[in-house]
């Protein structure tokens, strides 16, 4: 695994749309952070309007997750999860581009203490996060603190791939992206002593998954983290940050490592982390990243739970 470095491929005509997007945006994110929060929360209402699809599944999420939620409060919580996803889009730009310093003065952290424990130990730290939408600023933070390597999808787009690895890198000196398929160079940096941010909380599909209760519904957990944290020799630390309403930044926290884990079962430990991310999302509804359909798998001979996308 190597830092991501430019190709003067990346110079084609064909990208050159995308850089000068790529520009607009730079220029953008130079504005003062209030004011960005109010432009990402309008391009998120202009989102709700536009992006129906989406839309659909934000609320039918919010249904199965709260079904006592009155559907009023329903509709708020899912006006406030689009503010909070246009947001994200400028926040990304921010953890990219803008001075360290200037970034430092957002993070409010605790628990850090966790991370050195492991790292003095000589033992790997899988920094177990969520989908929330504030995880590219999260990262971003607490990677000027530690270093953190990220497990990653790759773009198909080489330049926005190459940007995107780029800015998430350059917070550390040290810090890698890892590709998310590179499972033997992930266990490998585990072994070394390394801290891996890892988010176990989407549908990858009921091959590599067991069906464990999330808000009481059966839903196809990964059962990476438990083997990863085996053969990796790593503890287990729970990471989560939240926007903060006052304006003042993010609220980073290092949960203690999970005792006693792996545990007995593979379908104990899915349910340990189900019931850690259900917690997570109590805490913050709002900046989760509903529009993931997280119940798409089903067990065998249940009902769908979404309708089916349309042809584009």
């Amino acid at each position: 695994m190597e830092r991501t470095r430019f190709r003067r491929a990346y110079l084609h005509p064909r990208f050159w749309p995308l850089w000068l997007g790529l520009g607009l945006l730079w220029l953008v994110v130079q504005l003062p952070y209030g004011l960005l929060l109010r432009l990402g929360a309008g391009v998120g209402r202009g989102m709700q309007l536009f992006a129906h699809e989406r839309r659909a599944i934000v609320a039918r999420n919010l249904e199965l997750c709260f079904p006592r939620l009155p559907f009023v409060e329903r509709q708020r919580l899912l006006r406030e999860n689009f503010a909070s996803t246009g947001i994200a889009f400028f926040e990304m730009a921010m953890s990219w581009w803008w001075p360290k310093a200037r970034l430092a003065r957002l993070a409010h952290v605790q628990g850090l203490e966790h991370l050195h424990a492991a790292q003095a130990a000589g033992e790997g730290a899988i920094l177990m996060a969520a989908h929330f939408t504030t995880l590219e600023i999260g990262a971003a933070l607490l990677g000027q603190l530690h270093t953190i390597d990220g497990m990653y999808r790759e773009h198909k787009n080489p330049v926005f791939d190459f940007v995107q690895r780029r800015g998430r890198e350059r917070h550390n000196p040290d810090s890698l992206a890892v590709e998310r398929e590179d499972v033997r160079g992930m266990l490998k940096l585990l072994r070394k002593g390394r801290a891996i941010w890892y988010a176990p909380d989407q549908d990858y599909g009921a091959q590599q998954s067991v069906f464990v209760p999330l808000f009481g519904i059966p839903a196809a957990t990964v059962t990476a983290t438990s083997k990863f944290a085996k053969l990796g020799k790593a503890r287990v630390i729970p990471f989560t940050q939240q926007r903060l309403a006052d304006g003042s930044g993010y609220q980073l926290v290092v949960h203690p490592p999970l005792e006693d884990f792996p545990g007995a079962t593979q379908e104990a430990d899915c349910l340990r982390i189900n019931q850690w991310v259900e917690q997570a999302i109590t805490e913050c509804p709002q900046q989760y990243l509903w529009a993931h359909r997280r119940f798409k798998s089903r067990p065998p001979g249940a009902a769908r739970l979404y309708e089916k996308k349309r042809r584009q």
